[in-house]
């Protein structure tokens, strides 16, 4: 694992049991089943919507991006603001949201998935 994972790992230990898969070339950072963050490139992303979006607007951050078959792929993860990786506190708030934006999206999935039965 990446010294950027293990450190975000260490930092939300107090939040709950966080655990890390690889993917996308990099991280998928999951709390109880679901997957709330990514780590690419040594840079934390974070699970977003219309709840938390808000508080990346503000910062003006970026969703996370990749490249498949040669087309630009974006998901509803946003770069999280540096800072978070100085503060365990300030990482547990904003991992907080993005696991309820995650929690909210996975139910949403298992409504649709149940409707076309």
């Amino acid at each position: 694992m990446s010294g950027t994972v293990d450190h975000i790992l260490d930092l939300l230990r107090p939040w709950g049991v966080v655990g890390a898969k690889r993917m996308f070339g990099g991280y998928g950072l999951y709390r109880g089943g679901v997957m709330f963050g990514i780590v690419a490139d040594d840079q934390l992303f974070l699970k977003v919507d219309d709840r938390n979006a808000e508080d990346y607007d503000r910062e003006n951050l970026g969703p996370f991006r990749y490249t498949r078959g040669g087309r630009t792929v974006a998901l509803s993860y946003r770069a999280a603001p540096d800072r978070l990786l100085d503060s365990g506190e300030a990482l547990q708030e904003w991992a907080g949201k993005a696991w309820e934006a995650a929690l909210r999206a996975a139910s949403r999935e298992r409504r649709l998935r149940h409707r076309e039965r």
